[in-house]
């Protein structure tokens, strides 16, 4: 008998997380319980952007259900905008702005018997703390001062991840599912041809890709390398869960384990 073979290494492992709890009343946004029995983590707004009490509460609750890992999506107090416009605020007012969301969606995970479990920003903020310094450190202090374990999910290379770090925070970096990339690995622009991407196939291609390459196709056809422990699907994205269930599906065939990479015990 010939020598015994090594073991198999373990197969991937990967996030996946959407942007979940952004109806407002009788307005609503994407299909929150179809994307809860898909993503590993959910990104719940917190009142700013989007989502008032009663859904955030559900939401909240959905996801405990079925043992979702809760993230709060917190942004700029622009409803009307979907936290979409650029806000230049003082650093004190939006750490006490981050601060005062955490506090709503917790009291939500609360009664719903689990915990906020990480910290996403949403829209122009998201894009904003990839450069603005000062907007960075003003998300990085709230976040500090609330609970010092809790990981940062965010862009690859942005000014939030690096603060992040240096002062003691885990930090997550994403990628994106139905979204273009630029050469540079940044995300397309919305106003920019190739910025959304609507075919599962494709997408869910891309993604097993990223996962076991860590390379996505840019824009311009050349290959650009994204490294993420989470993968973002929108929820309100055209064909959301279609392309969500894709990616899993994918993802599964190809060996790679779908977990959140945070918990609340």
């Amino acid at each position: 008998m010939g020598p015994a073979s090594e073991p198999a290494a373990p197969p991937a492992s990967i996030d996946l997380n959407a942007d979940l709890g952004e109806s407002f009343g009788t307005w609503r946004l994407g299909d929150d319980a179809a994307m809860l029995d898909i993503v590993s983590s959910a990104n719940i707004a917190c009142g700013f952007h989007a989502g008032d009490p009663l859904t955030l509460q559900r939401t909240c609750a959905q996801a405990a259900e079925r043992g979702v890992v809760i993230g709060a999506q917190v942004g700029y107090r622009d409803l009307p905008g979907f936290g979409r416009r650029f806000i230049d605020m003082a650093p004190d007012e939006l750490t006490a702005d981050v601060l005062y969301q955490l506090g709503a969606l917790e009291a939500m995970c609360r009664v719903a018997g689990t915990g906020v479990a990480y910290v996403k920003p949403h829209g122009a903020l998201y894009n904003a703390v990839v450069h603005h310094e000062e907007q960075a450190r003003a998300v990085v202090a709230a976040v500090v001062a609330y609970d010092v374990t809790l990981p940062v999910l965010g862009l690859p290379g942005s000014a939030l991840l690096r603060v992040a770090r240096q002062n003691g925070l885990r930090t997550v970096a994403e990628a994106f599912a139905d979204r273009g990339y630029t050469p540079e690995g940044t995300l397309v622009s919305r106003r920019e041809p190739g910025a959304l991407l609507h075919d599962p196939e494709i997408v869910a291609t891309r993604m097993v890709r990223l996962v076991t390459e860590g390379r996505v196709t840019a824009v311009d056809g050349t290959d650009v390398e994204v490294h993420a422990e989470s993968i973002c699907t929108h929820g309100d994205s055209p064909g959301a869960v279609a392309i969500a269930r894709a990616v899993r599906v994918a993802l599964t065939g190809a060996g790679v384990r779908v977990e959140a990479f945070a918990g609340r015990g």
